[in-house]
């Protein structure tokens, strides 16, 4: 039940406590076993009418339900629970005060029912609004660095140096890479081999390549990318940024075999910086299809369609 009971249960709990107690001081046993603040049992007027007496004792509960909220859920919980009226049974037209007894009993459940099913998904759905709210705060930082990376990669796309924008774009990726605590390595040789970075994800070393060119990757490019990869540790794989995309007989001819590269496209790459889709969720979405299909090429939009 929640902090504030409806009228509508609190009127059925009346109903159901008229019809259940005949006699007032069972009536009364009854309500002194429930409710813990005496007070407001001692300051009936039990001289009253029996449906006034108990149209008092819920009201006054029900004025401050911050306080009494326990009384209340105890006198829900106890009248639902009751499946034998045999103190009625033997009073003038029993079975009748029987019958009614019980449907004022079963009413009061169903709305009980109801009103605790509310309730529960109010409290989940303010529990994954807050827990929404906590993810996007903790995220806040990271939104901000994304922002920053955005902004360099945009100065870059009006560049007119291929070759300093090609630098720019691997401390770009970078700075992605370190963000998303990949564990980055910048460029490096290694026995007269240039490799753009590298870094890891769960338990994959990923050598890295980028090419910022009018021309589409051509397979020429894969080949050599490729036979870096291989000559590496079979837990290797090869991540190849191509802003402008790649030939279709490119993909095709290393989308044969054991695949060892998975293919990057500039879209792919707005993706994320436009915060479409965080990186790490990239590459293990184009690395499962890539397993799963052997194609090495899974664009973002064919992701989300």
């Amino acid at each position: 039940m929640s902090k504030r009971i409806s009228v509508v249960a609190l009127q059925a709990l009346k109903e159901a406590l008229c019809t259940i107690y005949w006699y007032k001081n069972d009536l009364r046993s009854f309500l002194q076993n429930c409710i813990t603040d005496t007070n407001i049992i001692t300051s009936a007027n039990w001289e009253n009418y029996k449906r006034q007496i108990i149209s008092d004792i819920i009201d006054s509960l029900a004025a401050d339900q911050e306080r009494h909220i326990g009384d209340i859920r105890r006198l829900f919980h106890e009248v639902c629970q009751m499946k034998s009226f045999s103190h009625l049974e033997h009073l003038e037209d029993g079975q009748q005060k029987v019958a009614r007894a019980k449907k004022a009993v079963r009413e009061l459940c169903v709305i009980v029912e109801k009103h605790d099913r509310y309730i529960q998904e109010t409290k989940n759905t303010e529990e994954r609004r807050e827990q929404e709210y906590k993810r996007s705060q903790e995220k806040k930082a990271v939104n901000v660095r994304v922002e920053e990376i955005k902004d360099s990669y945009y100065n870059l796309l009006s560049s007119l140096q291929p070759q300093k924008r090609g630098f720019a774009l691997e401390r770009i990726l970078f700075d992605l890479f370190e963000l998303f605590d990949l564990d980055p390595k910048a460029s490096f040789k290694n026995i007269g081999e240039q490799i753009d970075g590298a870094f890891s994800l769960e338990g994959f070393d990923y050598l890295f390549e980028a090419k910022w060119q009018r021309e589409l990757t051509a397979i020429q490019d894969l080949d050599a990318f490729g036979a870096k990869v291989k000559r590496k540790l079979d837990n290797t794989l090869g991540l190849f940024l191509s802003i402008n995309g790649f030939s279709p007989d490119a993909v095709r001819a290393h989308s044969t075999g054991r695949p060892v590269l998975i293919l990057m496209t500039g879209a792919d790459l707005m993706a994320v910086l436009d915060q479409r889709i965080d990186f790490v969720s990239l590459i293990q979405r184009k690395r499962r299809h890539a397993a799963q299909t052997g194609k090495i090429l899974f664009e973002i939009n064919d992701m989300f369609s």
